[in-house]
């Protein structure tokens, strides 16, 4: 048993082709965990198991696999660089301790790179920098470092430099330990040897080390007095003062190498051993005491209260349901009873596995600080608090993006309508970003995901994995709907069923919310409810029943069965008849009241906008920024980059189908560009009537 202080949950993130899954690879080999390295190009990476990885060669679902360096028990995930995929980006930084974030020397601080990265801030992961590529043509370690404290953080510290680039790369630069590794291409790839720093070197390497020491002297007193009395000082102290400084994120380490090459992997690994968190390192989530409802902190330790959160759900066709947990306090053993307490439900822990890529190892318990997975849940979703019974504490859920484009299904035979159902279901339960509706005019079954993209890759696991053929629609936009005016309605229910009468009554006003100014909701821009009748004879089920109705109906806005957002539900008064009222008579009113009101509180249509980021040779940026225009996007900043231009827009999703081509088309195809989702905005008004004419066919 590894103690848990030589535990690093550790994950790889970065821009799709920036090298994470040749790093990972990498890591994997020198660790002796495997013993042939493979190539993405190949298809035969441990971390891409699915099919879909290997054909295409980039990463879809992140892969958890542990490996061992120098005693220290590495737990791994390796997540995807594309936005469509961000989701398990995402979820993977909720649980871990630390990250690597990979760049790539040519294209520096890219897109996705930004994206990643305030992720990792959001949940305050420590992380480390490596630059990687440095072999090839046009690598700039310098620009990139500088791009890195620019754009990202300017906590950014160099530890290494690289020796010579691109076919002159021999070497790095270790100015911690002040020698050099050289790096030779014979036969064994682990082969490297440690030098004295040439005459030629020296120089820069002592006015770098200069800077590192004066950016973490403040991490450690005895580093600080050595510095100040000019006092030779040990790489141990550096190691000690360096470390400090990532676990308070107020430092990250930058390294450097090329992965292809095997050039630094061993580096990277005694950074990840020397600098980034163990478990008991970092402050664990905040839990809400479900007694009391206050914020306590949880400890980390074995032998305290389990409790764990379930941070993503994998259906497999042999081994049925696999839940990935996250354990911060306790010990679970194979067998025992838990608690969902988000749920309220009750689980064996059947089997405890843990994964390597897609290969499973059973174990007996699973402790404080270990990522596992659970086998045999049937009521255990992404997002979920698992504890011991009597243990009543609640882990706060994750936050994922919208999901943005939408395609109408159908399956290609009756026969497969059953099968077809069941299997978007099971997608459903392991994309918390992919979602099925049914079009209430139409009939048709709606898929909406995070891109093109992601949908393809959906389409294609119901072909092979589930042996389904389906006709599908053209990508299509999933727009949201708002209001911009003040109501009131009210509906009063009363049936009579089986010779007894049923009976409920709300009065409601509806009117726009603006989240974004609410400190406590601004991040999760959720619909708001407030209860405004203050009366004993109510029972509070009966309130609870009218919010959760009020909360259901936004899901089917009045213009195109949209999702209602900004919306602010106050309950202004209500009627109890003891022994006729219940539950059901107040949810079936609130509905219907709801839905009433949305069609008299001038209701308007928000389209998705994206981020898009456009880089392209400056002779064709004016053309690009015209395009944009066009397309009613905004221009939000230019940034140069070497003989290249960078330009941030703006665009309304719905102008951005073909844009692939329009963009080789304005650029001879020199340009490119990615997009990811930034905000709903509401869409003027003409073209509403526009969309509205189209849509509905008049």
């Amino acid at each position: 048993m590894t103690e848990i202080s030589d535990i690093r949950n550790i994950g790889i993130i970065a821009h799709i082709d920036a090298g994470k899954t040749t790093t990972t690879e990498r890591l994997l080999y020198y660790t002796d965990t495997i013993h042939k390295m493979g190539e993405v190009h190949d298809g035969n990476t441990t971390t891409d198991w699915m099919e879909q990885e290997k054909e295409r060669g980039i990463t879809i679902t992140s892969a958890t696999i542990t490996c061992f360096w120098k005693n220290k028990q590495i737990n791994i995930i390796d997540t995807p660089g594309h936005v469509d995929f961000t989701a398990e980006v995402e979820r993977s930084l909720r649980v871990l301790d630390g990250a690597i974030g990979i760049f790539c020397a040519v294209g520096g601080v890219e897109p996705q790179s930004e994206t990643v990265w305030h992720q990792a801030d959001k949940y305050s992961v420590p992380r480390i920098a490596y630059i990687n590529k440095m072999d090839r043509l046009g690598a700039d370690f310098e620009n990139v470092l500088e791009m890195i404290k620019n754009r990202l953080t300017p906590n950014a510290t160099c530890i290494q430099l690289p020796i010579g680039k691109e076919d002159h790369l021999t070497g790095i630069i270790d100015l911690v330990e002040m020698r050099i590794a050289i790096f030779n291409t014979s036969d064994n790839p682990k082969n490297y040897e440690y030098a004295e720093i040439p005459e030629n070197l020296l120089e820069v390497a002592k006015n770098a080390r200069e800077v590192l020491i004066d950016k973490i002297a403040d991490f450690d007193d005895e580093l600080m007095l050595a510095f100040l009395e000019g006092d030779d000082i040990s790489p141990s102290l550096i190691k000690r003062a360096l470390r400090k400084g990532v676990i308070q994120n107020k430092i990250v380490p930058v390294l450097t190498g090329s992965s292809l090459k095997n050039f630094g992997v061993h580096l990277l690994l005694n950074a990840i051993n020397d600098y980034l968190p163990s478990p008991t390192d970092i402050a664990l989530p905040e839990v809400i005491d479900r007694t009391n409802n206050e914020k306590i902190c949880l400890k980390t330790d074995p032998n305290a209260k389990f409790a764990a959160l379930a941070f993503k759900v994998q259906i497999e066709k042999h081994t049925g349901k696999l839940v990935y947990i996250r354990v911060y306090s306790g010990t679970l053993k194979k067998g025992e009873i838990f608690y969902n307490q988000t749920n309220g439900k009750k689980e064996r822990a059947i089997r405890l596995i843990q994964m390597q890529s897609n290969k499973k190892n059973d174990i007996d318990h699973a402790r404080a600080g270990d990522i596992v997975a659970l086998v045999g849940t049937k009521f255990t979703f992404t997002g979920d608090t698992i504890t011991e019974e009597n243990n009543p504490v609640l882990l706060s859920k994750m936050d994922f993006p919208e999901s943005v484009i939408s395609i109408a299904i159908e399956p290609k035979t009756k026969a497969d309508q059953d099968d077809l159902s069941e299997a978007l279901t099971r997608l459903e339960e392991e994309d918390p970003t992919f979602k099925v509706k049914q079009d209430k005019d139409t009939g048709q079954i709606l898929i909406t995901g995070m891109g093109e993209l992601h949908l393809d890759i959906i389409l294609d696991r119901l072909k092979r994995e589930y042996n389904i053929s389906v006709n599908q629609g053209n990508p299509q936009v999933t727009y949201k709907e708002t209001i911009t005016e003040i109501c009131e309605v009210d509906e009063e229910l009363r049936r009579e069923l089986n010779n007894k009468i049923t009976y409920g009554y709300v009065k409601l006003r509806l009117s726009p919310y603006d989240y974004e100014n609410d400190p406590e909701n601004h991040l999760q821009k959720k619909n708001k409810f407030i209860n405004r009748v203050e009366s004993d004879e109510i029972p509070a089920s009966i309130i609870e029943a009218i919010k959760e109705s009020a909360f259901n109906s936004c899901s089917d806005g009045p213009l195109l069965s949209g999702q209602i957002e900004g919306l602010q539900v106050e309950l202004i008064d209500t009627a109890y008849h003891q022994g006729e009222s219940n539950e059901v008579a107040y949810r079936v009113a609130t509905g219907m009241a709801i839905s009433k009101g949305l069609q008299k509180a001038g209701a308007l249509i928000l389209e998705p906008i994206m981020n898009v980021t456009i880089i392209s040779p400056v002779d064709f940026i004016g053309d690009i920024i015209g395009d944009i225009n066009v397309r009613r996007g905004r221009v939000i900043e230019i940034r140069t980059m070497g003989q290249k231009q960078e330009i941030l827009a703006e665009i309304p999703l719905n102008e951005m189908f073909g844009y692939s081509t329009r963009i080789r088309s304005l650029s001879q195809g020199r340009a490119v560009f990615t997009m990811e989702f930034k905000k709903y905005e509401k869409i003027p008004l003409q073209l509403q009537q526009n969309l509205l004419k189209k849509i509905r066919g008049y």
